[in-house]
């Protein structure tokens, strides 16, 4: 374990001045309060906060810093408390402790929301004073490193977690060093059989290879150094086993076939000698054709610089090079950590001036305004998780702007980037100047130009197709606007006709001075809450109207609101508004009923059919009733897209309720999509899940989406929306199913 003294010389090693007091104070607070705790390895507690410092002197941060890395636990598992710390140490160090502190009071079911949760804590954290995330990183860091004295199934929690939020998150922030760690670690108990074997590879190869890497680190320095570079170093090393492990899978490549194990790094003093030591290699050896990048005129959103090639080089062996300045590969080991107005900023300023500086810390603002408009716990995380993806492609706006975008990401995602409402207009793309589908994915290089609508809605479909966190937080928000649309129109017209019977007239307006008295912030929510069928409009109209009297006269009570049974074609009733013409039974409110009995709609020609949209609609849906000519009433779900081409036809809407018969059970059609892995038992594990709950297949249709997976569509007979949701979750859960939606159309 390190000694306090240790700690305290290190840092002066490379801050003379440091305030040693600080530290001095923060050690044997954090000691006193961690008193006798043990760690599972049996330490005492205070080596990980010390060893969490020590990291971070690594990266030559100041004493604050510091000081917050020995009291980031003080919070959350001792007594202390923030007005302690903030008395002691200051509010500035305060905050800090208190954003790596986990929320520990979630009323929240599942630990994936409560993961969420924290994880929305710590980033709101981060974009408040980016060394929130320094300490974090260095913590999860040390934590990995002592992971094996911790039980097995939170060894793999605790990897999983690391490997898909802080390890990318590290290589977002540039700190490359920190995520390859962090993956080898995650790797050694998410896949310990693998890692084994690649472990045991690389060191078969490496024996092989002896003094390989020192025979062409040799051969590249005195090669540089005969064509004027005197001062260029070069490094070679191994590829680490993760890293080798992850290009097999990508590549579906056997150990043996690959054949860029090596990579050696070229430093020099300045851009130019970067772009001229890369013409001195090219012309000593061949290049491997479409292996050549360059980060320097294209910069990684995470700050990221350097020249990428890949040679046929010394001993016929294929290497990679990596060239660039000493500045550049500091970045390029400790990212934002290595940036020089961080060090040196005053206390209160240090995250302005980063965000000038860092273009890493400007994207994890701008993210994690994005991400907080997810509706739920669970939809943040999912974001996150896609906006933290490291592999990108460049593209271009025609007037030459770059978008960087995660690697297989299409048009709709390009123009989601650019600019969310550029992304709700979008209705086609064209692509180097040739129209193309909107499923293109896109590639390095590429130039995207938008073809936009005025009257364009994104369909919910998109979600499916995007791989960006912001496009599909934007599409959920605009499929849950198109839906609340829908509610307010069904909404107006009911309270127009319910205003109307009463003698008045109904305007927006009137709503303004009693939205207190409807518990609503604004009109059009409570104007959509009688969409619904959450707010009644005879409420309204009184809420409006406080000395208005309902004269109408109550027959009996069996039946309620006004509402008229009907029939469908399968036996399925359903309440209707009673009304004298189509649009009069768009009301939420009538004359009541005289019998309970069964009746005809009122002012049509015979009985009109009652029947239910492809997809079906289950008890619970919000419904709506549609008139078609020679068709009767179709139902649909308020969900359905296929309203939407009815919504300048307000003649047409019906507003209908259900009207159940407990006693004789129903079944009703439902629809959905599940895409499951592509091998033996998915669907026979999908279709046991369906049965388990006494559901019904009435028709299944699979179709192939890609080598892996294959898309299923059952129609399905269920009892009600409760059931139906539950087989979704369960779904969710099967290790060999990777999404599942239902489909309302």
């Amino acid at each position: 374990m390190m000694r306090q003294y240790e700690l305290v010389e290190r840092v002066q090693q490379y801050k003379p001045d440091a305030n040693e007091a600080l530290l001095n104070k923060a050690y044997v607070y954090a000691m006193q309060k961690h008193g006798q705790q043990k760690r599972a390895s049996g330490d005492p507690y205070i080596s990980h906060p010390l060893e969490v410092a020590a990291i971070l002197t690594e990266m030559h941060l100041d004493e604050s810093t510091i000081a917050v890395a020995l009291l980031h636990d003080t919070i959350e598992d001792t007594t202390a408390t923030r007005a302690e710390i903030d008395e002691l140490f200051g509010e500035d160090i305060g905050r800090l402790v208190e954003g790596l502190t986990k929320l520990k009071k979630l009323d929240l079911v599942s630990k994936k929301a409560k993961q969420a949760e924290n994880l929305r804590k710590l980033l709101l954290a981060i974009s408040d004073d980016v060394r929130v995330l320094l300490v974090k990183l260095a913590d999860r860091l040390h934590n990995m490193r002592t992971l094996e004295h911790m039980r097995p199934d939170k060894r793999a929690r605790i990897s999983e977690e690391t490997m898909e939020i802080y390890a990318p998150l590290a290589g977002r922030m540039g700190m490359q060093d920190m995520r390859d760690e962090l993956e080898d670690l995650s790797f050694r108990y998410i896949n310990p059989e693998a890692y084994e074997t690649v472990t045991h590879r690389l060191e078969e190869l490496s024996k092989r290879n002896e003094g390989l890497i020192i025979k062409i680190e040799a051969e590249l320095s005195e090669l540089l150094l005969a064509n004027g570079l005197l001062h260029a170093k070069v490094k070679g090393r191994q590829k680490k086993p993760y890293s080798v492990f992850r290009k097999m899978q990508s590549k579906s490549l056997s150990f043996e076939q690959l054949s860029d194990v090596y990579g050696f790094r070229v430093l020099v003093d300045d851009i130019a000698a970067c772009y001229r030591a890369l013409g001195i290699v090219h012309t000593r050896w061949r290049v491997v054709p479409g292996r050549f990048k360059d980060y320097i005129s294209t910069p990684k959103q995470n700050d990221y610089r350097s020249l990428h090639t890949t040679i046929v080089g010394p001993s016929r062996q294929r290497i990679e090079l990596q060239i660039r300045t000493k500045r550049m590969h500091e970045i390029a080991e400790y990212g934002i950590a290595a940036h020089s107005l961080y060090k040196d900023g005053e206390s209160g300023t240090e995250g302005e001036l980063l965000s000038r500086e860092s273009n890493a810390y400007s994207w994890l603002r701008h993210t994690i305004e994005s991400l907080s408009e997810a509706n739920n716990p669970e939809e943040f995380l999912e974001h996150t998780k896609l906006e933290l993806f490291q592999d990108q492609v460049f593209c271009f706006t025609p007037k030459g702007k770059l978008i960087a975008l995660p690697r297989g990401a299409t048009p709709i995602d390009f123009a989601y980037a650019v600019h969310t409402n550029i992304g709700d207009t979008t209705v086609g793309a064209k692509i180097n100047g040739r129209i193309m589908p909107l499923v293109t994915r896109l590639a390095n290089g590429d130039e995207v130009e938008i073809i936009r609508s005025g009257v364009q809605v994104p369909p919910a479909a998109w979600e499916e197709i995007v791989v960006t966190g912001k496009a599909r937080a934007a599409i959920r928000r605009a499929t849950r606007m198109a839906i609340r649309k829908q509610y307010s129109g069904l909404g107006h017209r009911i309270l127009e006709r319910t205003f109307e019977r009463a003698g008045k007239v109904f305007s927006r307006e009137v709503l303004k001075p009693v939205l207190h008295r409807l518990g609503h912030k604004d009109v059009e929510d409570a104007v959509a809450a009688v969409g619904r069928g959450e707010l009644s409009s005879l409420d309204v109209l009184k809420a409006v109207f406080p000395d208005y009297q309902d004269e109408r006269v109550t027959v009996k009570p069996s039946t309620d609101d006004g509402w008229f049974n009907m029939r469908s074609a399968n036996g399925v009733m359903f309440k209707l508004p009673e009304g004298k013409k189509p649009s009069e039974n768009a009301a939420g409110a009538g004359e009541r009923a005289e019998t309970a009995a069964p009746l005809p709609i009122r002012g049509f020609v015979g009985n009109p059919d009652v029947h239910f949209a492809p997809a079906g609609a289950v008890p619970g849906d919000r419904i709506v009733g549609i008139m078609q000519e020679g068709k009767g009433i179709t139902i649909y779900p308020i969900q359905a897209s296929a309203l939407q081409k009815f919504d300048d036809e307000p003649e047409r809407w019906i507003d209908v309720r259900w009207d159940l018969d407990l006693a004789n059970k129903s079944r009703f059609s439902a629809r959905i999509l599940v895409n499951g892995i592509n091998e033996p038992g998915t669907l026979a594990k999908v279709a046991q899940q369906i049965a388990a709950l006494d559901i019904n297949i009435r028709l299944l249709t699979m179709m192939r989406v890609a080598a892996d997976f294959t898309e299923m569509a059952f129609d399905l007979d269920v009892w009600d929306l409760r059931q139906l949701n539950q087989l979704l979750t369960q779904l969710k859960e099967l290790d060999c199913v990777a999404t599942t939606k239902r489909v309302y159309d």
